[in-house]
């Protein structure tokens, strides 16, 4: 099984938002018994709660839905998870300033990164003091970004995704 966490600050955007989208297309793919999807904050403001209604709002209109409770990132998921992906380069320095992470293995990386189309270094933006419109762009870039990162770990992990018809 292939383990993937999407990673933000608070786990309540734009991690559950990557993790609904992505879900979505490893389903769609008939890999959910290949792939397994989570996410998780850097921080633990926000442990326990739904996310945020914006987001669930969001999803329900591209007809996903958000059922993800807010958790932290604990050093234990550098062992659980084979795929790291962080929303912007806090995330990111977040994550490596672990200890943990120093014998980490697989591939932590930046959510854009996976879109040929994005610039260098780009974030996903955090979308928690903006409006629908926000809410709306995030879902944009993390569904391009998804489908570019599912290529690759079919690439990377030999498996086959269906043609586009």
């Amino acid at each position: 099984m292939v383990r993937v966490c999407f990673v933000c600050l608070g786990n309540i955007c734009r991690s559950p938002a990557a993790e609904a989208i992505f879900g979505a297309m490893v389903k769609a793919a008939g890999l959910d018994r290949e792939i397994d999807v989570d996410s998780a904050g850097t921080g633990a403001m926000h442990v326990g709660e739904r996310a945020d209604e914006r987001a669930r709002d969001e999803a329900r209109r591209r007809g996903l839905e958000i059922m993800h409770e807010a958790r932290q990132f604990v050093p234990a998921d550098f062992k659980r998870f084979q795929y790291i992906v962080g929303m912007d380069a806090s995330n990111l320095r977040a994550l490596k300033a672990m200890p943990a992470s120093a014998r980490f293995t697989g591939s932590l990386s930046l959510m854009r990164s996976h879109d040929p189309a994005s610039p260098a270094n780009a974030a996903i933006p955090d979308p928690f003091y903006g409006s629908e419109k926000d809410f709306a762009e995030v879902f944009d870039l993390c569904e391009t970004a998804c489908k570019g990162l599912l290529e690759r770990i079919a690439t990377d992990r030999n498996l086959s995704l269906p043609q586009p018809s």
